[in-house]
């Protein structure tokens, strides 16, 4: 049966079906790196594509030539989100091997990069100086946009003012400057990334969403009251890196930095060799869904010039519905890999016809393959009026 636009609309703007529901829907819950700015910062051409209403900062750099393949607005102050955590990580270690570290130390650095945990974030942010960590490592690196979070908002370590080219920095340190183990550690638990992050979160936008590995990330989000997943299994500490974005705008540093439009940044290092460094800061209109930021950064990310990475065959489509499962097979009762955030875009790779899924009066027995995620869920919620992908081929 093929559903027409029409009608399919009016379905999505429907409420779920209990049957359905249950089957597919599961409530979402929630020298140095200083004196490097010649000649690597030579203005690049910008081909970055920023999807109307959001504010971007970006910064491309390719270790191999030395130069940056992408600069705008690279100097624009960002509250970090969780990026901040990469500081936080680099202050511990500082002077200071990896294996010298207490287990609970190694365990908090693990949970907190791969699964940017915010309670082990706060616990070192208290334990070492809150926002003298931030003094620290901007002496330490040569940060130039960076500043502890404001006087307003002290333990707020997701406050902290950070920018595009300020984060290049960062990870030249740490691929560059920093001890063998150091780096290979801190980079290892980047590589493990894990998609739902320990706040219910789906983290793998942006980069981990664009390029195929290898890559490592450490991404930032804020401002949103759900991310898909997994239901969160870490929330007190949540409020250290965004409160609720009451005060629109605070000083930070030298400039004002926006506590209030939602917050959503990518950053890491993609392909063989950690050829590029990437960072993509981007701020989002007021009541924007988390699977639209996410959308817009993927689609963001995917325009820009990245030396090295290698880029994921398929055909992104957009998504409807929330809640809506990823599953091993192509039936309603096998195993769950995890729930989009609602409305995301997602890239498909081929196609074939599975369980019969029914909406009534609408069913539909095709199903996506996601390469992203490794399962397939139900075409009824692609935002296409076909029961079948157009172009897409049968796996």
């Amino acid at each position: 049966m093929t559903l027409s636009s029409t009608r399919k609309s009016a379905v999505r703007a429907g409420a779920l079906t209990a049957a359905l529901a249950a089957f597919l829907c599961t409530t979402a819950t929630t020298v140095s790196v200083a004196s490097a700015e010649s000649p690597s910062a030579r203005p690049a051409a910008v081909q970055a594509d920023v999807p109307a209403g959001v504010t971007a900062g970006v910064a491309v750099f390719d270790r191999q030539t030395g130069t940056f393949t992408e600069q705008l607005n690279t100097a624009a102050q960002f509250r970090s989100a969780s990026v901040v955590k990469l500081l936080i990580a680099l202050d511990v270690l500082w002077n200071r091997s990896p294996d010298a570290l207490p287990a609970a130390d190694r365990a908090r650095i693990d949970t907190m990069l791969r699964g940017s945990d915010d309670t082990a974030a706060s616990t070192f942010w208290s334990n070492n100086g809150s926002g003298a960590i931030v003094d620290r490592m901007v002496t330490r690196l040569g940060l130039t946009d960076t500043a502890r979070p404001p006087s307003t908002h002290p333990g707020y370590w997701g406050y902290t003012a950070l920018s595009a080219r300020d984060t290049v920095k960062i990870y030249r340190h740490l691929l560059d400057s920093a001890p063998a183990a150091t780096r290979d550690y801190l980079l290892g638990d980047l590589r493990q990334s894990t998609r739902c992050a320990t706040d219910g979160y789906d983290q793998h936008f942006g980069i981990a969403g664009s390029f195929n590995r290898p890559w490592a990330v450490k991404q930032g989000w804020s401002g949103f009251s759900s991310g898909g997943c997994t239901a969160p299994t870490a929330t007190a500490a949540g409020a250290a890196e965004d409160p609720a974005g009451t005060d629109a705008r605070t000083p930070a540093g030298a400039d004002a930095v926006d506590l209030s439009r939602p917050a959503l940044h990518t950053t890491g290092v993609v392909g063989a060799g950690d050829r590029s460094i990437v960072a993509v800061f981007t701020l989002h209109p007021g009541g924007t869904s988390y699977g639209k930021a996410y959308t817009d950064i993927g689609r963001l990310t995917r325009s820009l010039n990245v030396p090295g990475a290698s880029r994921p065959a398929g055909t992104w489509v957009g998504t409807w519905g929330s809640g809506v499962r990823v599953r091993t097979q192509a039936t309603t009762t096998s195993g769950a890999i995890t729930t989009l955030p609602a409305g995301v875009e997602v890239l498909v790779g081929c196609q074939k016809r599975g369980q019969q899924v029914s909406q009534p009066p609408y069913v539909n027995d095709w199903w996506a393959h996601l390469p992203q995620y490794g399962g397939y869920m139900t075409n009824i919620y692609l935002s296409v009026p076909e029961n079948q992908v157009p172009g897409v081929p049968v796996c």
